[in-house]
């Protein structure tokens, strides 16, 4: 066993309950299509970096899908809203021991696995490590010791979340990564040929 892990929240890929908002401009098809895709690149980025892994499912557990049991723990995500699924998810690592814990997002088109390399480097100089959002949230939290404070009373899928989070670290070391573009809206894959490429003409 690692003393690190990586948690990876999922929503099961299911069609017209994934990217609604970017559902909105391009049809139910193409929005589950680039969630598919990213869905398979966190996979990817994840796979060979050296910590335990685990996956949280938004629904059900699957079982014959993209994240291999060989590789990956499998829990259902449990809790009223993401801060209180994020938070138990933390418990649950920290109460099988692990001294490193970060979770990161499943959306994000740019995230390499050096970005998650650097977020476990940084942990050993500081209590919390945030990897921002371009729209005010983060894509990354990893954290030494739980600091429940940072999952509550927060107004989650805003451009405030991450600043109340700071705000409820304001005593403690906290680093921040590279900032990076979570997939949420049509104007964050305007620009990315690979993305547009998933859009059908049949929604």
């Amino acid at each position: 066993m690692s003393k690190n892990l990586i948690i990876v929240f999922t929503r099961n890929p299911e069609l017209g309950k994934v990217k609604t908002r970017l559902a909105k401009t391009i049809g139910d098809i193409s929005a589950l299509n680039i969630y598919k895709f990213l869905l398979e690149h966190t996979e990817k980025t994840i796979r060979n970096i050296s910590s335990d892994k685990a996956v949280y499912y938004s629904v059900k557990i699957r079982d014959n899908d993209i994240w291999d049991t060989s590789i990956y723990q499998k829990y259902q995500q449990e809790g009223e809203d993401l801060g209180i699924k994020m938070l138990n998810a933390f418990k649950n690592g920290f109460e099988s021991n692990y001294k490193k814990i970060i979770i990161v997002g499943s959306d994000l088109f740019d995230l390499e696995p050096k970005h998650i390399e650097e977020a476990f480097h940084k942990l050993d100089n500081h209590d919390v490590v945030i990897g921002p959002a371009k729209d005010g949230g983060y894509y990354l939290l990893g954290m030494k010791k739980l600091y429940s404070e940072v999952f509550k009373n927060k107004t989650w899928g805003t451009e405030t979340v991450r600043q109340d989070t700071l705000n409820d670290l304001q005593n403690e070391s906290v680093f921040l990564l590279e900032e990076l573009n979570d997939v949420d809206t049509y104007n964050d894959i305007k620009d990315n040929n690979i993305l547009k490429s998933l859009i059908t003409s049949n929604d």
